[in-house]
């Protein structure tokens, strides 16, 4: 071993022990905030994301910004655990970019909960089964899940967070060769992700569409040794990792892009971070310029609209409830003035949720 690289090494070393020594510190300190919490809420939303931001703000490299991210999800999340060991609740099986998704956000120090369903997902928080849940609510290409936005509007849970991830489809199987494949089976939202993909390389197959992408994975892992083998899921590597399948094929996404949005939801509100989102769902008279009479107190009180997005509202033919995303918290003075406003035009108006905006 040369000089230079012993003297590298020796001041790494030296490095990791100043490290540790602050982890530790700030654990301690994270633990005794814990001893004089008054509401008892340990997972703070806009605390976390403060800190993101101010790390990102203050790195100068060589590390990219979203690895300063990690690191510190890292660390916020085991210090979190020295409170209480928070339980997440995603739609199952483990490999879903839904688990992908609670992973990121919350870090490995808490205990997942893997349900069948989002149905699923949202009764386990409302039976207080878990402290926090992960959902999918929109992706970049192929829109708004629907569901999500229908158990938003008639559960009281909160939204609490957002995450961004991006998503990166696989093509895999127990086979090794792509012209074998007669059935590809994913979840209905991955199918049309790569629909262009699938049309160029595999036009023949079946499409058959499954819960998750986690669970297609698993369906071909479990697969007994017939003409079926030659099947293939459209899930992520974790997926292949974790069902011991083979990739054929990788980043099968039409848009390298490809974006999804999730939701964290809880029970309790969380206070402003400086950079917020602040989610309605809104129903109104069926009349002539009704939309743009609710919109117009966003725009006299200044307050940006990043999102709209119109769902059948079930209680009658042609009535619609309209969700929305605005820029700002709902404690703030233009968002409060808004939605006083709205309150007064709509015949319902249901906050869902003000939460920081997502860090990468």
């Amino acid at each position: 071993m040369s000089d230079s690289l012993k003297k590298f090494r020796s001041e790494i070393d030296a490095i990791d022990a100043q490290v540790l020594k602050l982890v530790n510190a700030r654990a301690k300190l994270a633990r005794d905030i814990g001893y004089v919490k008054e509401d008892g809420v340990i997972y703070r939303p806009e605390r976390e994301a403060q800190v993101l931001r101010t790390m990102q703000e203050a790195n100068e490299g060589p590390l990219a910004s979203e690895a300063v991210s990690n690191i510190f999800r890292a660390v916020m999340s085991n210090c979190r655990a020295l409170e209480k060991k928070l339980s997440i609740a995603f739609l199952g099986p483990i490999g879903t970019y839904t688990e992908e998704a609670a992973f990121k956000q919350f870090g490995k120090g808490c205990d997942a909960i893997v349900c069948g369903s989002i149905d699923e997902v949202f009764r386990t928080l409302e039976a207080d089964q878990a402290d926090y849940a992960v959902v999918p609510v929109e992706n970049s290409t192929e829109g708004a899940v629907g569901l999500t936005l229908d158990l938003l509007l008639s559960s009281p849970v909160k939204i609490c967070g957002e995450v961004t991830l991006p998503i990166h489809h696989c093509l895999l199987s127990k086979q090794t060769d792509i012209s074998e494949i007669s059935h590809v089976f994913s979840h209905v939202q991955s199918l049309a992700q790569c629909h262009e993909w699938l049309n160029r390389f595999l036009p023949t197959v079946q499409r058959e569409a499954v819960t998750s992408n986690a669970f297609a994975a698993q369906m071909i892992h479990d697969l007994v040794a017939t003409d079926d083998t030659f099947a293939a899921a459209i899930a992520s590597k974790r997926a292949a990792e974790l069902f011991d399948l083979n990739i054929l094929a990788e980043n099968i996404e039409d848009d390298p892009k490809n974006t999804t949005r999730f939701l964290v939801l809880g029970k309790h509100d969380v206070a402003a971070s400086g950079e917020d989102k602040t989610s309605l769902a809104i129903s109104t008279k069926n009349k002539p310029g009704a939309m743009v009479d609710l919109l117009e107190p966003l725009s006299r009180y200044g307050v940006s609209m990043t999102k709209l997005e119109s769902r059948p509202s079930k209680q009658g033919l042609w009535d619609y409830v309209f969700y929305i995303d605005i820029e700002g918290h709902q404690t703030d003075e233009k968002v409060k003035a808004a939605l006083v406003d709205l309150n007064d035009r709509a015949s319902v108006v249901k906050v869902l949720g003000s939460y920081p905006v997502a860090v990468v």
